[in-house]
């Protein structure tokens, strides 16, 4: 299975800071490690998003700005991240490692992006620590190029996809699941084409039985012709910022049912991470380690 890893390209953030950057490059050494063992895994350096393929998404104005370092303090202060050169080289990496992701799910079934998930950010604004739309990006260049006409983005993450939802609010092309803490981060939240919103608290077992009915109705009510997979680690019962309670074995169960309904569909999946903020970032980097081998079908229970 092919992954695309963007973690050399470096993020510097404040001292204290609490975004856990170098989550990324202990989720690849723990996966090469893998690979060297063995493990069917490539790891391939993902392009650069290109203007063209963002301002299918983005507006002209937003894009500049943060191109040319013009986004204003407000701006700067709903994204999350300080403004750099820096920053902005990881996010056209981070967005061309999903449409990358996209492209070689459509060539081999599955395949990985080893960072992205960045739902919150809309047409012209990024937020939560989110510049460009991975997801979105990659939907349109998949359908930019002729080789999906339809897609379905399962948003696992435990915050909702406000940015992808105002995206594609109006276009029947791409389904657009959100499964989400109800009282979490975003305020406002832009409706999906399906809102699964859950109870803080919420445990594996009723976590699980609503995902079962989720992607019954998403799988009938998309018709795709790819899966775009946010596998966010951060409805784990540890999370700081989750307030949802499922354990590893139940994250790795959810995966287990998003990849065993796409199969049954015969649709291509593309993955990427989506958020995590558990202190202990080993933690972070099992549960997204347990979901790229289970993809990979390395073995059948990582965790």
């Amino acid at each position: 299975m092919r992954l695309f890893p963007c973690d050399r390209y470096h993020l510097p953030l404040p001292d204290g800071h609490r975004f856990p950057i170098d989550k990324y490059t202990l989720l690849r050494q723990r996966l090469q490690g893998h690979a060297t063992a063995g493990a069917p895994l490539e790891f391939i350096e993902p392009h650069a998003a290109t203007d063209d393929e963002l301002l299918r998404v983005h507006a002209k104005d937003y894009l500049g700005r943060v191109l040319g370092g013009g986004l204003s303090r407000e701006e700067v202060r709903r994204i999350g991240f300080p403004w750099s050169r820096e920053l902005v080289e990881r996010s056209l990496r981070s967005t061309g490692a999903a449409v990358d992701a996209a492209a070689a799910a459509l060539e081999e079934g599955r395949a990985a992006s080893l960072a992205g998930g960045t739902h919150h950010a809309g047409t012209d604004w990024g937020e939560g620590y989110c510049v460009f739309n991975d997801t979105a990006v990659a939907a349109r260049e998949m359908q930019a190029r002729g080789a999906v006409e339809r897609v379905l983005i399962l948003d696992c993450d435990v915050h909702q996809g406000n940015g992808t939802a105002e995206i594609f609010a109006n276009d029947p092309t791409v389904f657009t699941m959100s499964m989400h803490g109800a009282r979490n981060f975003p305020l406002r939240k832009y409706p999906s084409s399906l809102d699964v919103p859950l109870e803080d608290g919420t445990g594996d077992d009723e976590y699980l039985r609503a995902l079962a009915a989720a992607l019954v109705e998403s799988f009938e009510r998309a018709q795709a012709d790819i899966v775009l997979y946010i596998a966010g680690a951060d409805p784990y019962e540890g999370d700081r910022l989750g307030r949802l309670a499922l354990t590893k074995a139940g994250l790795l169960e959810r995966d287990r049912r998003v990849l065993a309904a796409a199969q049954a569909a015969i649709t291509p999946i593309a993955i990427v991470c989506g958020g995590g903020y558990c202190q202990d970032l080993e933690a972070i980097v099992d549960i997204h380690a347990a979901t790229m081998l289970l993809a990979a079908d390395v073995v059948k229970n990582p965790v």
